[in-house]
C-alpha cells in the first residue's frame, strides 16, 4: 500500500462533520483517502467539544471515523517539533501550522489542504499549500 500524496489540516476534518457550506469538499477528500497528524485529530477533538457542541460519544464516534477514513497519521515527536520550528522561521508560518507542515513532509505528501494557510505556497520545494474551498466546482 502506497502512502497518500495529500494531506488534510484540522480544518478540512471540522468542516466534514459540521452543517457548514464547506463541508462537501471536507467529506470528498476524506473519502478520497487523505493523510494527517495526531495534532490535528487532538485540535479536532478541542473544536468539536467546544464550537461544535459533541457530545463524548459524538466525538469518539467521529475519531474513529477519522482514523478509518484518514491513513496514515503521522505521530508527534521531537524530530517532528524540530523541523516544524525550522520551518515555521523560514516560512513565516505558526508554530502549529509548521508542524503540521512537517508531519506531511514526513510522509512525502506532495499536496496540504488547509484553508489556514497561504493558498499556492511550496515548502521544500516538494510539498503545495492549497485552500480545497477555493476549487471551483465542476
Amino acid at each position: 500500500m502506497t502512502s497518500p500524496r495529500e494531506f488534510v489540516d484540522t480544518n478540512v476534518l471540522i468542516y466534514a462533520f459540521s452543517n457548514d457550506s464547506r463541508s462537501g469538499p471536507a467529506e470528498a477528500l476524506l473519502a478520497k483517502g487523505c493523510a494527517t497528524s495526531v495534532q490535528a485529530l487532538n485540535e479536532f477533538a478541542d473544536v468539536g467539544r467546544r464550537k461544535l457542541s459533541m457530545d463524548w460519544r459524538e466525538l469518539r464516534d467521529a475519531l474513529d471515523a477519522v482514523r478509518i477514513l484518514v491513513k496514515p497519521i503521522a505521530s508527534l515527536d521531537i524530530e517532528i517539533h524540530a523541523a516544524g520550528v525550522e520551518l515555521a522561521e523560514r516560512y513565516r508560518l505558526s508554530v502549529y501550522d509548521a508542524m503540521m507542515v512537517a508531519a506531511a513532509l514526513r510522509l512525502d505528501c506532495s499536496i496540504f489542504w488547509s484553508e489556514d494557510m497561504q493558498n499556492g505556497l511550496v515548502v521544500d520545494g516538494r510539498l503545495t499549500i492549497r485552500n480545497p474551498f477555493l476549487l471551483p466546482s465542476s
